[in-house]
C-alpha cells in the first residue's frame, strides 16, 4: 500500500531514461510531484508524454535512472509489487477508456474490484456507495445503469474521471483529457479535474494538446461552497498558481520546466508552438 502521501513527495523521477530501439522515449527525466501540485505537459505526438504516464505507474521498464511513488522506488519492484501501488494512482485514459459490455456504475466500480485483489477489501454495499459519490462528483449519478453507448462523449469522458477518482487516489493520471472534445464540454472536464485536486489535495500529470487545459489549472480553483471555478487574483493567490508547473517534451527530453508566464516568455521556436497554435486552434 502506499505511504502517507502527506509525508514526503508523491512521485521523484531522477535522470529516467528509455530506449525502444535506437529511439529514446525518455532521456534524462528528472521531476517531482508533491500532494495538491499539477504538471501540464505538452509535446509534439512521439515526444515521450504518454510513456511518462505509463512510467510513473510501472506499465514500461525504464532502461536507467529511478523512479520513487508514494516514497517506493518502482523501478526496484517486481511486477507483482507493483500493484499495490498502482492502486494508489487514478487513471483517465484517452477517449475515457470504458469497457462498452459493462454499465456506467460496473466501469466506475473496477478499481474497486481490482483493490479486492489486493490488500484493501471493499463490501458491494460499500462500493457501490463510492461509486454513487464518484458519479455525483462529476454530475452523472443518473447515468449509473446506463451504458457507455447511451451517453455523450463528454459524459463518458466524465464518467472516466470518476472511475479515475472512486478509490480517492492521492494521484490522478490524465492522459489527454479533453481531446476530440467541443471547448464547452472540454472546459466543463478540466473544471472536474480542478475540483478533484482542490478538494482532496491531490497531485495531478495531465498531458494535453489543449493550452487552455494549463490555463484553468493554472489560473482557477475550485470553491467548494459556491461550488464553482473561482479565478486566482492577488498576491494571497500567488502560492497555489505556483502549484501549476508546465512541460514541454522533445524527443523523450523535457526542453522547458516553468509557470504559465514563463512558458509565454519563452523565446524557444519549439516551445512557443505549443501557446501558439492553441491560441490559433480556439479562434
Amino acid at each position: 500500500m502506499p505511504n502517507d502521501p502527506a509525508s514526503g513527495p508523491i512521485l521523484e523521477f531522477e535522470k529516467v531514461s528509455l530506449r525502444y530501439g535506437d529511439s529514446w522515449a525518455l532521456r534524462d527525466i528528472s521531476l517531482t510531484l508533491n500532494p495538491g501540485e499539477t504538471r501540464i505537459i505538452f509535446g509534439a505526438a512521439g515526444s515521450g508524454k504518454t510513456t511518462l504516464l505509463k512510467a510513473v505507474i510501472g506499465l514500461v521498464e525504464v532502461n536507467e535512472g529511478r523512479i520513487r511513488l508514494f516514497g517506493q522506488e518502482v523501478t526496484s519492484l517486481q511486477e507483482s509489487q507493483r500493484f499495490g501501488l498502482r492502486s494508489g494512482a487514478g487513471v483517465l485514459f484517452q477517449e475515457g477508456g470504458l469497457f462498452d459490455s459493462l454499465s456506467v456504475g460496473e466501469n466506475v466500480q473496477y478499481p474497486l474490484l481490482n483493490r479486492q485483489r489486493g490488500d484493501t477489501e471493499t463490501s458491494p454495499e460499500d462500493a457501490e456507495k463510492r461509486v454513487r459519490e464518484a458519479l455525483r462528483f462529476v454530475e452523472l449519478e443518473q447515468t449509473f445503469d446506463k451504458f457507455p453507448a447511451e451517453i455523450s462523449g463528454g459524459m463518458r469522458r466524465r464518467v472516466g474521471i470518476a472511475r479515475a477518482i472512486v478509490t480517492e487516489p492521492p494521484l490522478v493520471l490524465y492522459d489527454s483529457p479533453t481531446a476530440g472534445l467541443d471547448p464547452i464540454t472540454a472546459n466543463l472536464i478540466m473544471a472536474l479535474v480542478a475540483k478533484e485536486r482542490d478538494v482532496r489535495n491531490s497531485a495531478s500529470l495531465i498531458v494535453t494538446h489543449r493550452y487552455q487545459d494549463g490555463e484553468i489549472m493554472s489560473d482557477f480553483r475550485y470553491d467548494p461552497e459556491r461550488e464553482e471555478l473561482l479565478h486566482l487574483n492577488g498576491a494571497a493567490d500567488a502560492r497555489k498558481r505556483d502549484r501549476t508547473k508546465f512541460i514541454v517534451m522533445k524527443e523523450g527530453q523535457i526542453v522547458f520546466f516553468g509557470t504559465r508566464q514563463d512558458l509565454e516568455k519563452s523565446t524557444d521556436e519549439y516551445v512557443k508552438r505549443f501557446v501558439r497554435h492553441e491560441e490559433n486552434h480556439a479562434q
